[in-house]
């Protein structure tokens, strides 16, 4: 086996009329983030990371924004199909460290439930994922509450 290591990185806008969804779980908020799918940054940024990884490209080739089958997609369930696809190519996930970018709302509630769903995804025991959250302080589309960004580190065993 060898050890390798993947980065991932996504932004959406935020805007009216969305739900707001981080690694699977719905936050309360008046504004959700854009996108084809469910606009899941923080699980875009988890799939890439595997992906990398893996040496597979990106979640753009695996799951285009111009393909209808992922309009207004579970990310959660992509990356479980993502995580199936690189277990039958002898890639398995061991390790997933996260950052999202965000003001408002506040993670904290909810980062326990984010975890226990990116575990499931990724089919790792909670304490395999981590999920830290930081803000723009007040600089940039994020400090200016414009949008939401999530950064991933995923570690994997391949055969």
């Amino acid at each position: 086996m060898s050890v390798r290591s993947g980065i991932g990185w996504d932004s959406h806008r935020l805007e009216a009329g969305r739900r707001l969804i981080l690694g699977g779980i719905e936050l309360p908020y008046e504004r959700g983030l854009a996108g084809h799918s469910d606009g899941d940054v923080l699980t875009h940024a988890v799939m890439d990371a595997l992906l990398g990884a893996a040496g597979c490209n990106d979640i753009g080739q695996w799951f285009p924004d111009t393909d209808p089958r992922y309009k207004d997609a579970d990310s959660i369930a992509l990356l479980r199909l993502l995580v199936a696809e690189m277990e039958a190519r002898g890639i398995r996930p061991t390790h997933c460290d996260t950052t999202v970018l965000m003001e408002q709302p506040k993670l904290s509630p909810h980062r326990e439930a984010i975890r226990e769903s990116l575990a499931g995804g990724l089919k790792l025991p909670f304490d395999a994922v981590n999920v830290k959250a930081s803000t723009g302080e007040g600089m940039g589309f994020v400090g200016r509450g414009e949008g939401v960004a999530a950064l991933a580190i995923v570690t994997v065993d391949a055969a």
